[in-house]
């Protein structure tokens, strides 16, 4: 019996450990697999970090707003004096200048009221044994040009106002002062019309107090018989108009909205951090959406100085309003910008409440940040076009 020992039988099932290939493709391939990945987030990180960076500073060195809005000084035309309407001057947003007639009231109530008046004021006068043609004339011119003087005083005021924001030259408002002034001096001369007519009275009449009050009473006659024709208190627009003929309006009752051709301005409610460097007289670049194409010249004219926050009371204690977000959205205040030159520059495209594109150059807008946003702010004038 031989001792060797025979080889185990090879199992073909079951290969042997030395013989068996080590794959290490896997384990070498999956770094390269996640590069891409990578670099696409770092492209994201570098775009998200460029727009936070810009964000922040375009808000210091080019604040602005694509929601400005077209704002101007907004009347409701109300009669004086309550009557019939007999005549509609206007029509629906019809462009009217200083002193247009609007409508008109039935006049004849009040050439009523002026002629009792003027009875009155002779039955007076006839006590004391005096004529009084003279004194009715005097009153009458006393009435007109107290009309005038007041219609030249409103106008002055505005005027003044306007040049004040820049939105009128000197010379208009120069005009309006010697138009006031013209004015008041009519008025001083109707008034020493009358005191000379009453001195012609004679002792008797002189300072009657009855007479005083009759000359009172015309005068108020003949000022409302002026008040049955309204009129344009400015260069402006009519709009909303609802008048008919025979209607009866009454003293006070809005008739229809008169949009002042010389009190528009554009408000751009802008983020507080954004009014870092804002002041006003800064130079400011606008585009019209109804104007697509051209930019606008303006400037600040002030900036808000608060706003309603919403906070409410009840039982005399502030109401504690639970919050629901996860941040607060930015308070807004409102920014008030004139456009260059006079009313005159406007276009007339704009409209009340039209939409516009503000840009604000601050520090005189030599930033680079400032010259950027004004060069896609003109590229962006452009494509209102499109929306």
């Amino acid at each position: 019996m031989s001792n060797e020992t025979s080889p185990p039988p090879s199992n073909p099932s079951k290969p042997v450990a030395q013989d068996m290939p080590t794959d290490t493709g896997p384990e070498i391939a999956e770094p390269e697999s996640k590069k891409p990945i990578f670099l696409v987030l770092a492209i994201v990180l570098v775009l998200l970090s460029g727009i936070v960076t810009w964000t922040v500073a375009s808000d210091h060195y080019a604040p602005g707003s694509s929601r400005g809005i077209v704002s101007a000084s907004v009347v409701q035309v109300a009669p004086r004096v309550s009557g019939r309407i007999i005549a509609i001057e206007v029509h629906d947003n019809a462009i009217l200048d200083t002193g247009d007639a609007m409508f008109r009231i039935d006049p004849r109530p009040f050439e009523l009221a002026v002629e009792r008046a003027q009875a009155s004021l002779a039955q007076v006068v006839q006590g004391v044994d005096a004529s009084s043609a003279q004194i009715e004339a005097a009153q009458a011119q006393i009435a007109q040009a107290r009309a005038n003087a007041d219609t030249a005083r409103t106008s002055a005021e505005r005027s003044a106002a306007l040049f004040e924001r820049g939105i009128v030259s000197g010379a208009a408002r120069d005009q309006a002062q010697a138009n006031l002034a013209a004015a008041e001096a009519a008025l001083h001369a109707a008034q020493a019309t009358a005191e000379s007519a009453r001195l012609q009275l004679g002792a008797a009449g002189e300072g009657n107090p009855q007479i005083r009050a009759a000359e009172l009473a015309l005068e108020v006659a003949e000022y409302d018989l002026l008040s049955t024709v309204a009129r344009a208190p400015g260069p402006g627009v009519v709009t909303n108009v609802h008048l008919g003929l025979g209607q009866f309006v009454g003293t006070g009752s809005p008739t229809m909205t008169f949009i002042d051709g010389e009190a528009v301005w554009i408000t751009a409610d802008l983020r507080e951090n954004q009014l870092v460097n804002v002041q006003p007289n800064d130079r400011v670049t606008l585009v019209f959406d109804a104007i697509p194409g051209q930019i606008f010249e303006g400037h600040v004219e002030s900036l808000g100085w608060g706003i309603n926050p919403g906070r409410s009371e009840v039982g005399g204690l502030p109401v504690n309003t639970p919050i629901s977000q996860w941040f607060e959205p930015a308070r807004k205040m409102p920014v008030r910008i004139v456009l260059e030159g006079t009313t005159h520059t406007w276009p007339r495209q704009a409209r009340l409440g039209g939409k516009i594109n503000v840009l604000i150059h601050p520090d005189g807008g030599t930033h680079f940040v400032t010259r950027t946003a004004a060069f896609f702010q003109r590229i962006g004038s452009w494509t209102t076009a499109l929306y």
